[in-house]
């Protein structure tokens, strides 16, 4: 049976026991039907840590078959909006209540500090899904004016059978944004969390299951992307896909929209978002902004400021303020209460981390700062914050997404300049802007083409703010009242009056 992880979190802790690694389906845990399963690898230490259920097109079957008499049924979608509320805000009191067992979850799936899981991911997490709990009686048909006689009223009803697909970087929080407002609208989901980090998905269903959340309404199929996701963005009885991910990997998901029964996909992808800086800013501001914008969450994140556009005449002082910053940041066991900045989620990806550099070095970068993996106690997959200076749009890292913590920085003469760089590539995720002319701001604002714009601040969020991009970053919207638009469909109620 699967054991409580100690509620010890001290340098060095590791979950002890076995973990939950099996599928959640109709209410169960069980192992995937051909009994395979794939490690998950503890980043910071090179240790595996738990088995995880590798399920395949059979296991997909059963959820989203589960999903779907949940659905039909109404054991979820009938019930009084207020008691799907209280399901929802309990469900989100006992993530509060178990939050440090979720953290180390998180550390020691994927090396997220869990220091910055107790902070940030899941108290959001537990925010998100209380926030849509209480949106629910709160959602009201709208009755539109029409030509007499009679009336329209245009209703927004629960899509269905939601598949939502959630990368390895912010899993529980990814996965809390998918279901809290598919559940809210009231349709049932299957869950697919990465290969790279499903621990706490597959914690997340067995809490819900304790709050009340019926049987089928929420199952986790944790699994490989080319098995497990590929079933899921095919299966004809699925009724709309919410994705996070890679850009290339959303335009597969596309595809299996096309070649299966036209499900909506909304895709959520990839960046490369501008920091820009203009001379009249704060510079210590603008430093400690940029270097959090890029080395949070080790730079594994879809909005990372990973492309630096400051002016050439105070690009030396930042430059200098940015290094010092990097250096700052040392890398420390994720499990370990004091450590700031943690592992890349694994070796292969670490690898990769480093051949981006090496590959932008032989291209004519140079390195500023970091560029190298470190080892702690003779493991683990660490990488200095990196910092190369002298990137120009003619260099595959300024238009390559890296997903690690690596800043690639130019410098542009003037305004015009810097938002035609800016816009340079193919992606549309985020933009920061550093200035004290509020002028300048708005017209950046408006000129950048991207889906979300920070002033003098950057990867702030709110619940009531929309979280997405445009362009090749995908058109998907997560968080804010707009999400629930996502999990719904419109229908049109004529009534004819004598």
């Amino acid at each position: 049976m699967p054991v409580e992880i100690t509620d010890q979190i001290k340098h060095n802790t590791e979950p002890s026991g076995v973990l939950e690694g099996r599928a959640f389906i109709d209410g169960d845990f069980r192992d995937a039907r051909s009994g395979a399963v794939f490690p998950s690898i503890n980043p910071a230490t090179d240790r595996e840590i738990a088995a995880i259920a590798d399920c395949g097109a059979e296991d997909v079957d059963d959820a989203v078959a589960a999903a779907r008499r949940s659905f039909e049924d109404g054991r979820w979608r009938r019930l009084p909006p207020r008691e799907r509320k209280r399901i929802l805000r309990d469900l989100s009191e006992r993530m509060l209540a178990e939050a440090r067992d979720l953290a180390l979850l998180e550390a020691v799936d994927m090396g997220k500090p869990v220091r910055s899981g107790l902070a940030v991911d899941v108290p959001s997490a537990a925010e998100c899904i209380a926030w849509y709990g209480e949106a629910i009686d709160k959602l009201h048909d709208a009755v539109v004016p029409v030509d007499a006689p009679g009336s329209a009223i245009v209703r927004r009803e629960p899509a269905g059978v939601v598949a939502a697909i959630v990368p390895w970087n912010f899993p529980l929080l990814m996965a809390c944004w998918k279901i809290a407002p598919a559940l809210a609208a009231g349709n049932s989901v299957v869950l697919k969390p990465s290969e790279r980090a499903s621990l706490s998905a597959i914690r997340l269903a067995a809490l819900a299951a304790r709050a009340g959340l019926p049987p089928g309404v929420l199952n986790v199929v944790p699994g490989r992307g080319e098995t497990a996701g590929r079933a899921l963005g095919l299966h004809m009885d699925v009724d709309c896909l919410a994705f996070t991910g890679s850009t290339a990997v959303g335009k597969r998901f596309l595809a299996y929209s096309a070649a299966s029964n036209l499900k909506p996909v909304w895709p959520e992808c990839g960046g490369k978002s501008a920091q820009i800086v203009f001379p009249d800013c704060d510079p210590e501001l603008a430093a400690r902004g940029i270097a959090n914008g890029i080395f949070f969450n080790q730079g594994q994140v879809c909005n990372a400021g990973s492309r630096l556009l400051v002016h050439e005449d105070v690009r030396e002082d930042l430059l200098r303020r940015l290094v010092a910053h990097a250096e700052r940041l040392q890398p420390g066991d994720p499990a370990d209460p004091d450590t700031r900045y943690g592992a890349v989620v694994d070796a292969a990806h670490c690898d990769g981390i480093l051949a981006a550099i090496d590959r932008a070095m032989g291209e004519g970068a140079e390195l500023a700062a970091g560029g190298v993996r470190i080892r702690l106690n003779g493991a683990g997959s660490f990488v200095a914050p990196t910092i190369l200076d002298g990137v120009s749009p003619a260099m595959g890292l300024w238009h390559g997404e890296v997903f690690g913590p690596v800043l690639a920085v130019a410098s542009f003469r003037d305004e015009a300049e810097a938002v035609r760089l800016a816009n340079t590539g193919v992606y549309g995720m985020a933009a920061g802007v550093w200035t004290s002319d509020a002028a300048r701001a708005r017209r950046l604002a408006d000129a950048l083409r991207v889906g979300m714009v920070w002033i003098n601040t950057y990867d702030r969020h709110a619940m009531t703010t929309p979280f997405g991009g445009v362009r090749q970053s995908g058109f998907g919207r997560d968080r804010s009242l707009h999400a629930l638009g996502t999990y719904t469909t419109l229908k049109t109620i004529w009534t004819h009056a004598a």
